[in-house]
């Protein structure tokens, strides 16, 4: 995992690598120094909270926005040299979904399909149709998209990104506004398209839903990269919160602290702490020496919203 240490070189195993990443409005760097290891294979969730810099970021990956500083390496290429080649294999969602809302879900996307100039226009019907199976759209090619759920809406533009074959998918909030069971189809799908080979990187505020679909994660503070790597490792990092449930909390916290363990809170019903490297077996052990009743004693891993709090100090909408 990366907090702040140094990242590791690029490697052609990354499916996309920025080095020095920086973009700078002004006097204000929106995106400071970011060093970003997304590989190939993976479902990368991209954390931070609003004005964090995601989206510029996303925007600078997709060459919508220059960098002012740093390098960006994508499938292997070179970016911008390389963008013409690796561009046309990445697929992208990035502030919503913008479709004519009186034509048709095949209609929108037969107008964005004849649109690419890589595009085969003699194959375009048939990889339409792929496109709406694949995000389950099929049956309701014909309906115009004024009639589309949030979530259809949102599957739609999937599709869009599908119409050729792509090895990478960059989706900036696709899950905003849905509701849990639109949320659940695009996780459902995203998941899918993983299986199917395609690496996805994925901006979220949904960290139920990052916690359940991706195999790792960047989290973003102030546009700077603070923690990155598998999932697992990042909420692994921090150490596991010690609960002892009594009715002698004061004194319990005394003989955690005795213990040497930090952050050490008494509450109404019991006392907690970081356990750190002591077994849960000592700890309770000396709790019963120093006479505290205790009647529950629980070790709880911290969840990937606490870890997000404790790196950014910042609340997260974690509702599903």
């Amino acid at each position: 995992m990366t907090l702040t240490e140094p990242s590791a070189p690029v490697t052609s195993l990354a499916a996309i690598s920025t080095r020095g990443l920086t973009k700078r409005f002004g006097s204000h760097a929106a995106v400071d120094d970011v060093d970003l290891d997304v590989p190939r294979g993976a479902i990368y969730g991209f954390l931070g909270p609003n004005g964090s810099g995601k989206t510029t970021t996303i925007r600078m990956l997709l060459g919508l926005i220059h960098p002012s500083a740093g390098d960006i390496t994508m499938l292997g290429g070179d970016m911008p040299a390389a963008a013409a080649a690796a561009l046309q294999r990445v697929g992208a969602l990035v502030e919503g979904p913008a479709f004519h809302l009186y034509l048709s879900g095949r209609a929108n996307l037969q107008r964005l399909d004849a649109a690419d100039a890589l595009a085969d226009p003699r194959t375009s019907r048939s990889r339409i149709d792929a496109a709406l199976d694949r995000v389950g759209l099929l049956s309701a090619a014909t309906k115009r998209y004024r009639a589309y759920s949030l979530g259809m809406r949102q599957r739609l533009a999937i599709a869009a990104a599908l119409l050729m074959p792509r090895e990478l998918l960059v989706l900036d909030e696709p899950t905003n506004g849905l509701d849990p069971q639109g949320t659940r189809e695009v996780r459902s799908l995203i998941s899918q398209l993983n299986r199917d080979g395609a690496t996805v990187f994925v901006s979220s505020h949904l960290l139920s839903e990052v916690e359940q679909v991706c195999t790792h994660v960047g989290v973003m503070r102030a546009g700077s990269l603070v923690a990155q790597g598998p999932i697992g490792d990042v909420t692994s990092a921090f150490a596991p919160i010690a609960w002892a449930r009594t009715t002698r909390p004061d004194l319990a916290a005394t003989v955690l602290t005795g213990l040497g363990m930090d952050e050490v809170t008494a509450v109404s019903d019991g006392a907690h702490g970081l356990l750190g490297d002591l077994p849960a077996d000592l700890v309770i052990a000396s709790l019963v020496r120093a006479d505290v009743p205790v009647t529950e004693f629980l070790v709880r891993r911290p969840s990937l919203e606490d870890e997000f709090i404790a790196l950014t100090g910042a609340g997260f909408d974690v509702s599903g």
